[in-house]
């Protein structure tokens, strides 16, 4: 399924950048004539930590179990659209043409009500994609933003905002572990 994450990645990571320097910057100021002697940075890769969180797994499984259903109607309508076509050509030379004529507009109505029915459910299904990459999205800041704090971190950027990242400031296996852990532990009942 292909998501607009893009535009969720964007404004997760910048989301992310500002939620920590907001935080950041309620802590006390340093004078502008003295730098930081330990100014401690990392780098997070947004995208590995949507493709590889079992948050986002699960959740696209989910919708997979929601849109099973729709899909099954789907396919039997697409089964049944093309036994009338496969009709209509077989037996419209023999046919009266009222009954050819009527068996076309079955053909075609059902045509339009199958199209309906898939773009229906494709637009429904991109929602549904849209709202839970949100709320994995925000559940992924949410996770960065608590190891950042709890292990002392100034700043941490995220891959779409970084030209170059050392992977020795890279965290994101760190979060991607956080990550997990919660999974492991919303999965038990």
């Amino acid at each position: 399924m292909k998501l607009e994450a893009g535009k969720f990645l964007f404004c997760s990571r910048y989301l992310l950048l500002s939620g920590l320097a907001l935080a950041n910057m309620a802590h006390a100021q340093p004078s502008p004539t003295t730098a930081p002697a330990n100014i401690k940075i990392g780098y997070i890769d947004v995208k590995r930590l949507i493709d590889s969180s079992p948050q986002m797994a699960e959740a696209l499984a989910k919708i997979k179990r929601e849109f099973a259903a729709r899909d099954d109607a789907i396919k039997t309508d697409d089964a049944k659209l093309a036994a009338l076509r496969q009709r209509y050509e077989r037996d419209n030379a023999i046919m009266t043409k009222d009954d050819a004529e009527a068996l076309r507009r079955e053909v075609d109505a059902t045509e339009r009500a199958n199209k309906r029915m898939k773009d229906e459910a494709k637009a429904e299904l991109n929602e549904r994609g849209r709202t839970e990459t949100s709320r994995v999205l925000r559940l992924i800041q949410d996770t960065a933003i608590e190891y950042a704090r709890t292990q002392g971190y100034d700043l941490v950027i995220g891959s779409e905002s970084a030209l170059f990242a050392n992977p020795r400031i890279d965290i994101t296996d760190a979060v991607l572990q956080r990550l997990k852990q919660a999974g492991a532990g919303a999965a038990k009942p």
